[in-house]
């Protein structure tokens, strides 16, 4: 199936007489789905199949819907105000007699202001529903494109999180092989810090002194940290290779991965197995940024 980006941008264009609309979609990361919809005026309607549309094709990401219309070559009608020219008529007439002048004529009247209005011709409901069904149809060729981009993107970062993964399995097996885990190398630590000790003073206990470094060697010991972090890199390597929306468990993996990391620098007694540690918290860290991105 593959993984899927939350970004991406996609858009899709239509017409039918009178009527011309375009569709734009731009999404970006979120922690959850978030549609954020505009429409034109007289196509409101469309808003919960819009958002049903995109509900079933997105599981991540705020996605910014617009869906822009425009009616062209509409055509126009005259409009008589009746009263107005009864009214207009009376009193012109009614002026010309007191005037002795001719009487008023029927192009005067609908000159006067008011009388004859130019006007839009009422909606076409046929036309606007088919304005409507092909909004959606557009929206449908939208939310494919958009997919494919997301898609697209998915394929890029899954390169790239499976390099992280490869070099934090790496980085890990090698803390694993490092020499100074070696039972030998922890034996000859203790026994010289044990050394110093004594010869820096009388007042210990020396059995007691060795219980407590032997103690602290236990404490020190980072192999349940190693296999945890083979542990989670397998999982989510297994996540990768499902596919589909897995993001939020992606992202729980890193916080364990980096929680292990942490712990393993914590205890960490020798330079070299410090720096390893240190590695691949860097390496958990860029893990961690890449997937924010995925859906």
């Amino acid at each position: 199936m593959g993984l899927m980006s939350m970004t991406g941008f996609a858009r899709a264009a239509g017409a039918r007489a009178p009527w011309r609309w375009t569709v734009e979609l731009r999404c970006v990361n979120a922690k959850g789905l978030d549609l954020r919809l505009r429409l034109p005026a007289g196509f409101e309607s469309l808003e919960t199949e819009a958002r049903a549309r995109l509900a079933k094709a997105l599981a991540r990401g705020t996605c910014f819907a617009t869906i822009a219309a425009t009616r062209e070559g509409a055509a126009t009608v005259a409009r008589v105000d009746a009263a107005a020219l009864i009214e207009i008529a009376a009193a012109a007439r009614e002026a010309a007699a007191q005037a002795g002048l001719a009487p008023p004529t029927m192009d005067g009247v609908l000159a006067v202001r008011g009388v004859v209005e130019m006007v839009e011709a009422g909606e076409d409901e046929a036309s606007l529903a088919a304005a409507q069904a092909g909004a959606l149809a557009s929206l449908d060729a939208a939310i494919t494109a958009l997919a494919e981009a997301r898609r697209a993107e998915g394929a890029a970062l899954e390169a790239i999180l499976s390099e992280h993964l490869d070099a934090i399995a790496a980085l890990t097996a090698a803390a694993d092989a490092n020499p100074a885990r070696k039972p030998e190398a922890v034996r000859a630590r203790l026994a010289a810090s044990v050394a110093a000790l004594m010869e820096s003073s009388r007042g210990f206990d020396e059995n007691r002194l060795h219980q407590e470094a032997i103690l602290l060697a236990a404490k020190a010991d980072v192999r349940e940290e190693l296999d945890r972090l083979k542990t989670h890199v397998a999982a989510a390597k297994a996540l990768i290779a499902k596919g589909g929306p897995v993001g939020r468990r992606l992202d729980f993996l890193a916080q364990e991965l980096a929680r292990e990391a942490n712990t393993l620098c914590a205890k960490a007694n020798d330079v070299s197995l410090t720096a390893q540690g240190l590695e691949l918290r860097a390496q958990i860290e860029q893990l961690r940024e890449q997937v924010q991105n995925i859906e």
